[in-house]
């Protein structure tokens, strides 16, 4: 067999893997937003900010789906995004804490509680009782050291908001918590040059301890209202700036942590929904302000209305074969916005 044929069966056998695991209903992840709202104001933000906190339905709603669904499960993810998480934290803790106690006569489910949060409020306090949840996994961004950090990451009140972060930071890296950390830096024409200095304390700081890791994001132009004054780096300069920081950071690793073989899109994935602070259920957590991204209401009971039609574009790449709808459903979607690429395969 010669390499090319090689490889093709190898791509085969990664999508067939990829689609069983998309597919298959023992395994559920749900991505909540326990709150719209945030605390901080970026520049590139795509979000509007619309809808305020979770209400006690929609919790009640969570509750009730999982205890239709947990006995069925082998594996539970449940990722906590928003808006700002941790503006909601009493919804993360009520909702972790029922898992939790399920999880007592389901000793052979497999659960995994993860967090995406701009690390302002994460306190080894806060952590500690995360942990105590089942929260042990985030992803926390960075745009650079403070002289850049704070001019593109701003507080909605107004004020800086790195020094803060670098302290959690540095308070979760002495403590002898059981978590994991991914630093995620956004990189910008206008960090690039500051950008090497940084990942170089970045490394010296964290990277010794194996809880920790990086990875290197350029920012894009998501359908915030910045984004035609917004600089992006261009194609060339990417790839070009990744593997020089990769290379500063880990050696040949690459500029941000994937999955070997062929990586799905959580929104391509059929046993992965995303459950809106008002009860809405969607797909994609760019996409939320796109009607095309909500395919259902969650009820009270637990029960779920999925429309069908709705439903079916996100997973078309799996009947298709087409690597690209799988990788991200939202490019090709009608009524999309054609600067809109996503490709990250987990959670922005």
């Amino acid at each position: 067999m010669d390499q090319t044929a090689e490889l093709s069966v190898q791509e085969e056998a990664a999508f067939e893997e990829e689609l069983v695991a998309a597919l298959t209903d023992r395994t559920l992840h749900l991505i909540i937003l326990p709150t719209e709202q945030c605390n901080f104001r970026c520049t590139y933000c795509y979000e509007d900010f619309s809808v305020g906190r979770m209400g006690p339905e929609t919790v009640q709603g969570i509750k009730r789906l999982l205890d239709r669904r947990l006995d069925g499960l082998r594996q539970l993810n449940v990722s906590w995004f928003g808006g700002e998480p941790l503006l909601a934290r009493p919804v993360v803790e009520e909702i972790s804490s029922h898992v939790v106690e399920s999880l007592g006569r389901l000793p052979e489910l497999q659960y995994v509680g993860d967090m995406t949060t701009n690390g302002y409020l994460l306190d080894v306090a806060t952590a500690e009782r995360l942990a105590g949840l089942g929260v042990g996994s985030y992803q926390i961004s960075l745009d650079g050291p403070q002289a850049v950090h704070d001019t593109t990451r701003v507080r909605a009140g107004g004020g800086n908001s790195f020094q803060r972060i670098w302290g959690n930071l540095l308070a979760l890296r002495d403590s002898a918590l059981p978590l994991r950390v991914l630093l995620r830096i956004h990189l910008t024409p206008a960090n690039l040059p500051s950008m090497a200095g940084f990942l170089s304390e970045v490394r010296d700081t964290f990277l010794d301890d194996p809880r920790f890791s990086v990875g290197l994001k350029p920012v894009e132009r998501l359908g915030g209202p910045n984004d035609e004054t917004l600089e992006i780096l261009s194609e060339a300069a990417r790839t070009e700036s990744q593997d020089a920081l990769a290379a500063l950071l880990h050696g040949t690793s690459p500029a941000f942590p994937a999955a070997p073989g062929m990586e799905a899109c959580y929104a391509a994935r059929a046993n992965s929904l995303v459950i809106r602070a008002d009860g809405r259920v969607g797909k994609c957590t760019v996409a939320l302000t796109d009607p095309a991204n909500t395919i259902g209401r969650l009820r009270p009971d637990g029960t779920l209305r999925i429309d069908n039609g709705r439903l079916s574009p996100w997973l078309r790449g799996w009947t298709s074969r087409d690597r690209s709808a799988v990788s991200c459903p939202y490019a090709g979607m009608p009524r999309q916005s054609p600067l809109l690429q996503i490709g990250s395969g987990r959670p922005e």
